[in-house]
């Protein structure tokens, strides 16, 4: 209970630095992934863990990529993709997602496998997303939240049910604001 706390704080932390583009963000990021690991683990929520590992690698370039300004000394920008490169991304999540919870269905004993999967490609997509300071990266992270808050709830994982519930009000205040720098970064 106290690792889910802990993990539940720093994951705090790492998403409100987030919003306001804060470098500090990506090693409390790192922290709460990696307690998050154990966790799912004893969970049985395999795709959790394996989303969770791979965070790690994310988390390390994401700190990497936001700490290494353009050749004119401006920090990295935030930027929209097209509506296609948007329909397109969509359609590889939802694909992905159908092959992934197959794959766990037929070859684990993992719980809620196909929602499960869903929030493995679509937080990994996000996930990279952020680090290009992608604005669709907040999309896909309330998506997942809600999907998750509905997991974890059902998996008596109230802590971070609660947690990601934050994280939704949190994706929400980052998509706006980032939506304003966008609009503030096109305009000049």
């Amino acid at each position: 209970m106290y690792l889910e706390w802990a993990a539940a704080l720093a994951g705090l932390i790492n998403v409100y630095l987030l919003t306001r583009q804060t470098i500090l963000a990506w090693p409390a990021g790192l922290l709460s992934v990696f307690l998050y690991i154990f966790i799912f683990y004893h969970h049985r929520l395999y795709s959790d863990v394996i989303l969770h590992s791979v965070y790690v690698v994310l988390n390390l370039y994401g700190w990497y990529r936001w700490s290494r300004p353009d050749h004119q000394g401006n920090p990295l920008p935030v930027t929209r993709f097209s509506l296609g490169q948007n329909a397109l991304l969509s359609l590889v999540i939802l694909f992905s997602s159908l092959a992934w919870g197959l794959f766990m269905k037929k070859n684990t004993h993992a719980d809620f496998a196909y929602p499960n999967a869903f929030i493995l490609v679509a937080s990994l997509t996000a996930q990279y997303l952020m680090t290009l300071k992608k604005l669709e990266n907040w999309v896909w992270w309330i998506l997942v939240d809600i999907t998750a808050i509905v997991i974890y709830s059902q998996k008596k994982l109230l802590v971070t049910a609660v947690l990601y519930s934050l994280y939704l009000f949190l994706c929400i205040l980052g998509f706006r604001a980032w939506y304003r720098s966008n609009k503030l970064t096109t305009l000049n």
